[in-house]
């Protein structure tokens, strides 16, 4: 079976700024400016895997292990610093509330600019606009703008233009946690058929039971790298000890 996603030795750092003293300050402009005011901080150290096609794979750890980033890069929306990332097919999800969104346009607005920024035509968008509104529930709200929107009329909209965009690689980064619990339970239901239409999944998420129900191979990583890769029983219980 092809991969549909390859990550190849990607290592990604960020550079922390500590706010000084004025001494400080001073006393590093006074050595010409030597030595660092700021701290590196590696949140992926030579990473590696490969996702085949149909897999449901989740990624774990504790907060600051380097998941969220990962699946940041598997998106694109963050580029590493050394190695590469390869996706195949369409990739489309939920990486934070909202993006892609433009506060001062209204929801209809928004539905054909994020279904354009996740590759649709404008026919499947008017074909597909329909269903994306009736499963949003935003229902009299969707000629609104969406700076006027609470964050769960967000999360609903914004899901639901990314589900119906018929990707083959689907990511969701702890987004769920943020609707109410009914259409809580819709997403998982739409994510479970999802995977049994054989679309690559990957979940990034602190609720274990949940990731446990819709996944079957979890990866744990820990200060930048991976630690653990194989069933998602495993991998929950590793977490839980």
């Amino acid at each position: 079976m092809v991969n549909a996603i390859e990550v190849s030795d990607i290592s990604k750092q960020f550079v922390l700024r500590h706010t000084r003293s004025i001494k400080e300050a001073v006393v590093w402009l006074a050595k010409g400016r030597k030595g660092d005011l700021s701290e590196k901080f590696h949140a992926l150290k030579d990473v590696s895997l490969a996702i085949k096609t149909g897999e449901t794979v989740a990624l774990l750890g504790l907060n600051g292990s380097g998941k969220s980033t990962l699946l940041k890069h598997i998106s694109g929306v963050m580029l590493p610093d050394s190695g590469t990332v390869h996706t195949r097919g369409r990739v489309a999800g939920l990486i934070e509330v909202g993006a892609g969104f433009h506060p001062d346009l209204s929801g209809r607005d928004n539905v054909y600019l994020n279904g354009a920024i996740l590759g649709m035509t404008e026919q499947q968008i008017e074909e597909r606009f329909d269903a994306i509104v009736e499963f949003s529930e935003i229902g009299q709200f969707i000629d609104t703008e969406v700076k006027f929107y609470s964050s769960g009329m967000y999360l609903r909209l914004a899901f639901s233009v990314a589900v119906h965009t018929d990707p083959e690689v689907f990511l969701i980064d702890e987004i769920l946690a943020v609707g109410d619990e009914p259409f809580q339970k819709k997403c998982i239901e739409k994510i479970q058929q999802l995977a049994q239409q054989g679309k690559t999944l990957v979940v990034v998420s602190h609720d274990l039971d949940l990731v446990s129900r819709i996944c079957d191979r979890g990866i744990l990583l820990e200060h930048g790298k991976i630690t653990f890769d194989g069933p998602i029983v495993q991998a929950v219980e590793l977490l839980r000890a």
